[in-house]
């Protein structure tokens, strides 16, 4: 879940006053793009990623909250604390992708937040910029929001920067003549249903083939019902959240997957900066428990 951002200060620093995550484990042959030597240090190594791929980054508590609930705007801040390694990778992974995917509700649960690398972590974007000029993209990844009934906060600064709005048809006609000069519909489906297959295909169609979905729970059930998902960035922060009457919902929301569509995970890389753990996991194809290795 994206996470508002501070002002940028002045000047800004440079990513080497970044404490660098540590590395605990990596799996070997992981893709790598070769990042810039400052970027090499901060992440505690390299990144890749093969496309088509799509990954998602999520910050949760211990106990496995990761939003507040909807009186609680950008409840990531809170339950991330702001960590800066949190605020890096989030950047580094945004900064590796050709589009960031997210859906309705999260847009305005977080109504100034821009989903560039330097919002994050204003003092890395330099770095940043060299790596997507190393990669050829664009100089800044291009926003993907998800609506099937077309309801949008057309002010969101975010739109206002320029969007590509993923809708149904009549979705589309919603919003037809709302949307800021600098959006594109993209128009898929009828009525209120819309595949993601139909909307990454799309997203696939514009170029976009290594994209980074922030979306919520509820997007995030939709892109693993449909089997979409590759990867997943998952930051562990050091608190307890607690649920008492209010919603609080775990990584996935409008899915059941235990017990009988289980979705297995291998763990890629782990991480850490003082007690807050940076996991990555690649999602399995299989539905049984992966087979223990003997030692």
């Amino acid at each position: 879940m994206a996470e508002e951002s501070t002002a940028h200060p002045a000047g800004g620093t440079q990513t080497g006053s970044l404490e660098p995550l540590e590395l605990l484990y990596e799996e070997a042959g992981q893709p790598r793009f070769g990042l810039p030597t400052t970027l090499v240090t901060a992440y505690g190594g390299d990144l890749g990623f093969t496309p088509p791929c799509l990954y998602a980054n999520f910050v949760t508590s211990i106990d496995g909250v990761v939003a507040l609930g909807p009186e609680y705007p950008s409840s990531g801040s809170a339950i991330s604390g702001r960590e800066p390694a949190d605020r890096f990778v989030m950047g580094l992974l945004r900064s590796c992708a050709d589009a960031v995917l997210i859906g309705a509700g999260t847009l305005r649960a977080t109504p100034r937040h821009l989903w560039t690398p330097d919002h994050v972590c204003p003092q890395a974007a330099p770095d940043f910029g060299e790596l997507r000029r190393s990669l050829r993209r664009a100089t800044q990844p291009e926003l993907a929001v998800v609506t099937a009934r077309g309801d949008l906060p057309t002010e969101h600064p975010a739109l206002q920067s320029g969007a590509l709005v993923a809708t149904t048809v009549d979705g589309a006609r919603r919003l037809d003549g709302r949307l800021p000069a600098a959006c594109q519909i993209l128009t898929s489906g009828e009525g209120s249903i819309l595949r993601m297959a139909d909307v990454l295909a799309a997203l696939h169609a514009h170029g976009h083939t290594v994209v980074l979905t922030e979306g919520g729970p509820h997007l995030i059930g939709h892109l693993l019902g449909e089997g979409l998902l590759d990867e997943l960035f998952l930051t562990t922060s050091p608190v307890l959240a607690g649920r008492a009457d209010s919603s609080r919902p775990g990584l996935i929301a409008g899915l059941e997957l235990l017990p009988n569509r289980p979705v297995w995970t291998d763990l890629i890389s782990a991480r850490r900066r003082d007690s807050y753990l940076f996991l990555r996991y690649r999602l399995g194809r299989h539905t049984h428990p992966p087979a223990r290795t003997q030692r």
